[in-house]
């Protein structure tokens, strides 16, 4: 019983973590990276559709993306697209390929994605601190029913701290990493 709520609770704060990674790859650096289209979504045949499920995206240098679609009559669409997604950047279409230069960021571009990413990191912490809550409600509810004893009790609660100190720290280590990656010049 108990096992089974710390798995649970385990797998939840997983979640959590892998919702950072996919948040942080979203966000542009001054590298070229595929993930940061992660999010456009390019209306075809009347279907909001991945761009990555229309169209090779390649990475030919670190400074620009290369997207070249498998069916060239969504060029335009996917340009139109690019823009809407507000990424800052300005798609170059040669009517077979759309070329994505990276531009260098500025310091106050760099320092308002560090912002963004704290304020993602934040959200992260509060959601594993959350679950950390609720599966001590859990616990603290099966002691007093006396499905378990007070001792199982406690042993439970610190091993969810501990799970909650562990996924913190992870969230801590991404945010540091994408943090040392945006500010580099």
């Amino acid at each position: 019983m108990i096992k089974d709520l710390l798995k649970e609770t385990e797998n939840h704060m997983k979640g959590a973590i892998e919702a950072t990674k996919r948040e942080f790859q979203s966000i542009r650096t001054s590298r070229a990276n595929p993930n940061i289209l992660e999010k456009v979504h390019v209306e075809y045949y009347g279907t909001p559709t991945p761009l990555n499920q229309l169209a090779n995206i390649s990475v030919p240098d670190a400074r620009s993306l290369v997207i070249q679609p498998w069916d060239k009559s969504v060029l335009s669409v996917i340009e139109k697209a690019i823009q809407k997604a507000d990424l800052g950047l300005n798609p170059v279409n040669d009517g077979t390929v759309i070329r994505l230069p990276i531009p260098q960021l500025t310091e106050e571009r760099r320092k308002e994605l560090v912002k963004v990413i704290k304020k993602e990191a934040e959200e992260k912490r509060v959601a594993i601190r959350n679950l950390r809550r609720d599966t001590n409600d859990k616990l603290k509810a099966l002691e007093k029913d006396g499905k378990i004893t007070e001792d199982e009790n406690k042993k439970a609660l610190d091993d969810v701290q501990k799970l909650t100190d562990r996924f913190i720290t992870e969230v801590d280590k991404l945010l540091d990493m994408k943090e040392k990656e945006i500010m580099e010049v």
